[in-house]
């Protein structure tokens, strides 16, 4: 892997911001935020024990796999892959101790983890992140192809996360599940503008994944897709795999 590639994967990594919840700067939901996390399952997401994914993304120059197990409950994160040089990597850490952790869990890990469970769960993190103002435009087109969706902007703080100032704009359709998403980085961070589908719905246990995204990022052809995606819920032992 060139250092070319391997600049361009940290940047890639950087998709997502960590949002602190706080009452004193929390944005009122629209209704339709609530209807979009309903039709993904959070009001089942207290059932979630663990859950168990694989990122993986393709784009010109770059191919790369990233897996996960998140426990949320507890917050703690396991996470298979390779670092920059190409070693692999096997690490479990709780986030909530993420400065008592090596500089490779801080700086590479823990950011990847965000970005990839945002592309994960990010219906439910329009409901979560109460720092994000979120705004209901009503019918637009769709970035890609021809018809119209209702688009919600849910756009981050300029002074928080990984990368401040993200947005991400939402084209849901009549069942409150996202068809398209259009995503703005904050800031000069690259790349600045994504454009993807969300396809391939299933179910793991309770709640649904979006698992084939396929799209653009800065013009250059995207696909990020999940694989082996399942879930523990509660009361139970064995993994629900995703179908």
């Amino acid at each position: 892997m060139t250092n070319a590639i391997r600049v361009m994967m940290i940047r890639f990594l950087m998709f997502a911001v960590v949002i602190l919840a706080s009452t004193s700067w929390a944005q009122t939901r629209p209704p339709i935020a609530e209807k979009i996390a309903k039709a993904y399952g959070i009001d089942s997401w207290g059932q979630i024990e663990a859950i168990r994914y694989t990122f993986n993304i393709d784009i010109p120059g770059l191919k790369a796999s990233r897996s996960w197990t998140w426990e949320p409950k507890a917050n703690r994160v396991t996470f298979e892959g390779k670092d920059k040089t190409g070693k692999p990597v096997k690490v479990t850490y709780v986030r909530s101790q993420i400065d008592s952790q090596p500089d490779n869990v801080k700086k590479d890990v823990d950011p990847g983890f965000v970005n990839d469970q945002y592309w994960l769960i990010f219906p439910f993190h329009v409901m979560w992140d109460t720092g994000a103002n979120v705004e209901d435009k009503g019918k637009q087109k769709l970035p890609q192809g021809k018809g119209t969706a209702d688009q919600v902007v849910v756009k981050y703080p300029s002074d928080l996360g990984y990368t401040p100032g993200d947005t991400w704009e939402l084209f849901v359709g009549a069942d409150n599940q996202v068809q398209q998403m259009l995503f703005r980085h904050g800031g000069s961070a690259k790349p600045q503008l994504v454009i993807a589908t969300w396809e391939g719905y299933k179910k793991a246990g309770p709640i649904l994944i979006s698992t084939e995204h396929h799209g653009t990022a800065d013009g250059k052809p995207l696909h990020i897709f999940f694989s082996d995606v399942a879930v523990k819920v509660t009361g139970s032992d064995a993994w629900v795999n995703a179908q």
